[in-house]
């Protein structure tokens, strides 16, 4: 089963080797066919701690590494 991949901007950076990604999705509210903005905040592992706030990243679903880790930062050149 292939791991979902999602792209974020980081919103936190104080953790050591974890980043915190916002992730926005867009959903159609179902009475008023508006567009709405939903975000997500996930936990993400980032081995150098080379991502600062600010940045976009690409992180992808990975085995559970703590109580709020899933996911992990896939590096540029992948």
């Amino acid at each position: 089963m292939p791991r979902r991949v999602i792209q974020g901007v980081v919103v936190s950076d104080a953790n050591d080797k974890t980043v915190v990604v916002r992730v926005e999705r867009r959903i159609m509210h179902p009475i008023y066919k508006k567009f709405i903005r939903k975000s997500k905040k996930l936990h993400a592992h980032d081995e150098t701690n080379q991502y600062k706030v600010g940045d976009t990243v690409r992180i992808q679903e990975c085995r559970p590494m703590s109580r709020l880790k899933r996911w992990e930062v896939v590096p540029e050149g992948s």
